[in-house]
């Protein structure tokens, strides 16, 4: 009796690279979904930010973090002492990642918490049980935009009464963040890319030098 083999059909094989085209493409477009869901995430972090300025300066006409009768106003609130004597300036003293528990920029999120303008704790404390973080687990924090912080191709200075940045985001995020937010160079406009270890006053990474896998600081003046 002849022993018979049978391959597939070209139709056969058709189907298949078909079949295996729509997952793909399927997986693809997930993945695609994803990644806009969190650039939106992380947007919005900066967004919602000058509302919790706007609605505490609204009740107690006083900038939060800044403000020197924060006692008075909220029950709990912590006043800040650094840098002493100068709250109720206007400004957002001490860095946006600072680590000192008595820094305006540090209280900042108390007072905004303790207002009911934002969730969180309330316990002030140097880590990520107080901070808020962003989608990436990246930490959130704000100061005022008159340190010169990332200065411009130019040799002028990121511009806004305040600056809030936003760590940890990958650079094809901060890419994406920055093409949605702002004028698409990492570099130039209200919104720069700098790295983890960026040094107070130096220019901002290209868009050509940001690498889609590495992690980055995304900082907006406002």
């Amino acid at each position: 009796m002849k022993n018979q083999q049978q391959g597939f059909t070209l139709v056969e094989i058709a189907i298949v690279l078909v079949i295996i085209g729509l997952l793909l493409g399927g997986v693809l477009k997930g993945q695609e979904l994803i990644n806009s869901a969190k650039v939106k995430n992380l947007a919005n972090d900066f967004r919602t930010v000058p509302l919790y300025i706007y609605g505490y300066q609204d009740k107690f006409k006083a900038l939060p973090g800044d403000d020197g009768g924060v006692a008075s106003h909220i029950t709990g609130g912590t006043q800040a002492t650094t840098p002493a004597s100068a709250q109720g300036n206007g400004v957002i003293d001490g860095n946006w990642n600072t680590v000192t528990l008595t820094d305006e920029s540090m209280l900042f999120w108390q007072h905004v918490r303790l207002a009911g303008l934002a969730t969180g704790s309330t316990v002030v404390a140097a880590d990520a049980t107080y901070w808020p973080t962003n989608a990436d687990g990246g930490r959130i924090g704000i100061e005022s935009g008159s340190a010169h912080f990332i200065k411009n191709s130019d040799g002028t200075f990121l511009q806004g009464s305040y600056v809030v940045c936003s760590s940890g985001v990958l650079g094809k995020f901060a890419k994406q963040l920055d093409t949605t937010m702002d004028d698409g160079n990492t570099d130039t406009g209200s919104m720069r890319v700098v790295t983890t270890n960026h040094t107070r006053g130096n220019a901002a990474v290209a868009r050509k030098d940001v690498d889609d896998a590495t992690s980055y600081v995304v900082c907006m003046g406002l």
